[in-house]
């Protein structure tokens, strides 16, 4: 079988991972199937090239049916709200889990993070590295991509930025893998198209430089034309914030957690290498996006 008589299913296709995932198989000739929870947010064009399954990811037996007879699955568990994202994920893992059992699928690629190699103590991390449990116990072939730090959080602190002010609880000189979403797509887009892997492995999508959040704060700045200033949050102080925009205590202890498990003494269990590092660089990702 080709890879273009395969049926890949693809979990977040609105994404941005997904999305990317979905570019690139429409244009090397498949027809995939995506399981999404709104239809509607497809553009035409792309609803006219794809399978749909329409559900949510939380109900296992849609998760089941969704997947019957396919032969590579691409799983992302979405974040939930109001529960605590370390169950929430591992609830979905569970799901992805039993979709591979029963319907037998062949090779999984499943959007992780670094720091799940640590498997505890990394916020809502630690339900991804449950997730990563769940599928490695599967008879099928399982890619775990570990990827780096989204370019794209920095979205959420835009007025800030613009202010000249770039806030994080993260050390102000702690230096990690910083990634564009859309190459994380590229990594996982190529790992669906081919057949011929087997056996359970970890591929780390790490970006092209590891940055502290000092040097991203240079970086940005040179895009908007302004200095931009780094400034580090306390624990209290980044709890506060989080709180105040509504955020139950599960899911701040969740967000909180992450930059906690991955300072001190953490190193990515996977080095930096020709197969870790991909091209897009932040102030080219932050020149589309701000310049």
């Amino acid at each position: 079988m080709t890879s273009l008589n395969r049926k890949i299913v693809v979990t977040t296709p609105t994404g941005q991972v997904g999305s990317r995932v979905v570019r690139l198989l429409l244009q090397a000739g498949v027809r995939p199937t995506l399981l999404l929870r709104d239809a509607g947010k497809l553009d035409p064009e792309t609803r006219a090239g794809v399978e749909v399954a329409e559900g949510d990811q939380t109900n296992a037996d849609f998760v089941v049916e969704a997947t019957r007879g396919a032969d590579a699955l691409f799983w992302v568990s979405p974040p939930g709200t109001g529960e605590d994202p370390v169950e929430a994920y591992a609830r979905l893992g569970a799901n992805a889990a039993l979709a591979v059992r029963e319907n037998g699928i062949a090779h999984t690629v499943f959007q992780s993070s670094i720091g799940a190699e640590k498997r505890h103590g990394v916020g809502e991390i630690d339900g991804l590295a449950r997730t990563e449990e769940l599928l490695n116990d599967t008879a099928g072939a399982v890619t775990l991509l570990r990827c780096g730090y989204f370019f794209s959080n920095l979205l959420a602190d835009t007025e800030s930025l613009r202010a000249g002010v770039l806030r994080t609880p993260w050390p102000l000189d702690h230096a990690m893998p910083w990634v564009d979403p859309r190459d994380i797509g590229e990594v996982a887009a190529a790992r669906l198209l081919s057949a011929d892997w087997q056996g359970k492995q970890v591929r780390a999508v790490h970006g092209p430089e590891d940055l502290t959040f000092a040097r991203v704060a240079e970086i940005l700045g040179g895009v908007l034309g302004h200095e931009v200033k780094p400034e580090q949050l306390s624990d209290d102080e980044f709890r506060s914030m989080l709180t105040s925009v509504g955020l139950p205590a599960a899911q701040v202890d969740g967000i909180a957690g992450m930059s906690i498990g991955l300072t001190g003494d953490f190193v990515p269990e996977n080095a930096r290498s020709v197969f870790t590092t991909t091209p897009t660089t932040l102030a080219s990702w932050a020149q589309g996006q701000f310049g």
